[in-house]
Parts: C-alpha cells; sequence; structure tokens
C-alpha cells in the first residue's frame, strides 16, 4: 500500500541518535553509526523523529510500504529490555578506547591561567541579554573539547566568550537559543569547537541553522579535535 513513512538520508545522518530516543515506537535504532528503520511496519509516518534531527536528515515521503502495525509494535516494546551496553552501541563516538600517550618534556610549566571571562557558560543557561555577549567573540564549544584539547584556555577560550553544550545529551537543538543570541547582539564572530565523532556535528548544524536564521552576516570557522586531543581539521 502507498502511505506515508519517514526516510533517512544517510549522508546528512551524524549519528547522533537523538531521533532513536524520540520514536515511540522503536522503529529507529542506530547501525554503524547511522540511524536506520528497522521496519516498515513500525513506522506510523507521523514524523516525530523530525525535529530531534539536528541535520535535517529524516523527512516524510510517500512509498508503497507495509502498513502500520501497531500490534506488532505494542507486543516488541512490551519484550523483556535487553541491558544495554552503551559502549558498544552503534555510535563510533561512544566506542570505548584507551589512548596511550608518551611523556612529554617541557621546559616551562603548561601555564594555569584561565581565560574564561563569563558565567554561565552552558548554552542552554547563557540569557539571551547577558551583557557580555553584546560585542564579543563567541567560542561555542562542545564540552568534550575540554578535556580533550590542553590548550583550549590559550588557543581558543582567550579573547572569546565561551558557551558550551553537548548535542547528544543536552534536550532539544541549540538552533532557536544561538539565533536569539545572534540577532539581539552585536557579535563579531564565532568559533566552534567539536570533537571528530559524528554525534558532535550537532553543535556545527546547530551554528549554521542559527547563523543563516539570525539575519546578519557573521564570519566564522570550525575546528574539529581528535580523541587524542589533536586538531584534526580547521574548516
Amino acid at each position: 500500500m502507498k502511505r506515508k513513512i519517514i526516510s533517512i538520508d544517510e549522508a546528512k545522518c551524524n549519528g547522533c541518535g537523538l531521533c532513536v530516543s524520540a520514536c515511540h515506537e522503536g522503529a529507529l535504532q542506530m547501525v554503524n553509526g547511522k540511524a536506520r528503520l528497522v521496519s516498515d511496519s513500525y513506522c506510523d509516518g507521523l514524523g516525530a523523529c523530525l525535529p530531534d534531527c539536528p541535520t535535517g536528515a529524516i523527512q516524510i515521503i510517500e512509498r508503497d510500504a507495509a502498513a502500520f502495525d501497531e500490534a506488532a509494535v505494542k507486543a516488541r516494546m512490551e519484550q523483556p529490555k535487553v541491558e544495554e551496553k552503551p559502549l558498544a552501541c552503534g555510535c563510533p563516538g561512544m566506542m570505548a578506547q584507551k589512548l596511550e600517550r608518551k611523556p612529554v618534556q617541557t621546559a616551562q610549566p603548561v601555564s594555569g591561567v584561565s581565560e574564561l571571562t563569563n558565567w554561565p557558560v552552558q548554552i542552554k543557561l547563557v540569557p539571551v541579554s547577558a551583557p557580555y555577549l553584546n560585542g564579543a567573540s563567541l567560542l561555542i564549544a562542545a564540552d568534550c573539547t575540554a578535556f580533550a584539547f590542553a590548550g583550549i584556555h590559550s588557543e581558543f577560550m582567550k579573547g572569546r566568550v565561551t558557551l558550551i553544550g553537548c548535542p547528544k545529551l543536552d534536550e532539544g537543538d541549540y538552533s532557536e537559543k544561538l539565533t536569539a543570541i545572534l540577532q539581539q547582539n552585536d557579535i563579531k564572530s564565532v568559533t566552534v569547537l567539536r570533537m571528530e565523532v559524528p554525534c558532535c556535528g550537532g553543535i556545527v548544524a546547530a551554528v549554521k541553522n542559527a547563523l543563516q536564521a539570525c539575519g546578519k552576516l557573521i564570519p566564522w570557522s570550525a575546528v574539529i579535535i581528535g580523541r587524542d586531543g589533536s586538531i584534526v581539521e580547521r574548516l
């Protein structure tokens, strides 16, 4: 039968897994770091997963598909849950990994001076009208970057207002909040700092959406940090 059903563009999927959590029918799961539709009969075609996708990888289309089987979904959801093991899931960003490091000899000790100039720093908590935002250069960073990259204070935070978040664990999308910040303040530039793991792409997507929606031309750049603390790429 021809009916409405979701379609996932794997090229756009960043593996954040937000759509899996949003689907009440359990029709989605992560496979090799990408969201996949388990079965046509599990998808009701209502699109509860759409608002949770930060990259726009999911859309509703009309095609030949098996009818939505509410009874099958109910039976499936009532089955005993297998104990979840997050570190072995399909998302590459959650794979357990031991990082081997060699001792580094330095002539001088690393400076312990903090370059943090604002509080709060969590995107969800920062007031849109905070006085430190007007005229600021922003650093919008995935929170793991502060632990992975040793020189974050001197290389990225110095001279910038820092906002942090985790697109995988924080509820909702940052786009609306960031759009309001850009619209209501004279922001000079935006630097995005993210980890190399796929789910971290959500923070870059939110910034891009906000830059497009704010109606201003604001210079921006992005830097990808590796799990070993290296700078993988500057965009």
